[in-house]
């Protein structure tokens, strides 16, 4: 069982700033691609950024140049740096990992951003 543990949530003030973090259990190697979904209520969840073992990123278009999604190989992370944010990016935001034809999920981390 793939375990992820993401950190790195909260509330902060438009225009500002967080970074989220992302450990799996083993290594991000493991995984083909790793990312980030977000979830507001009633929404579906949205692909937000994501890499992959090659070092491909992707990101959604309202998202693309104020976040960035990075690998931390030395502390075995993947985190989304998200910079200039909007009340609009207020969601639940969840870790996905994919190994060989199975998705994980982490638990989700709330960032609520007021205006």
């Amino acid at each position: 069982q793939v375990q992820l543990v993401e950190y790195g949530g909260g509330v902060v003030q438009d225009g500002g700033y967080l970074r989220l973090t992302c450990r799996p259990s083993g290594t991000i190697f493991n995984f083909e691609t790793m990312g980030w979904y977000r979830q507001a209520p009633g929404q579906q969840r949205d692909l937000v950024a994501a890499i992959t073992r090659s070092g491909i990123t992707n990101y959604m278009d309202s998202v693309r140049g104020r976040f960035t999604i990075s690998r931390d190989i030395a502390k075995n992370t993947v985190s989304l740096q998200m910079n200039s944010l909007k009340p609009e990016d207020t969601a639940v935001y969840y870790c996905k990992a994919n190994r060989g034809g199975r998705i994980n999920w982490g638990h989700g981390t709330q960032v609520t951003v007021s205006s």
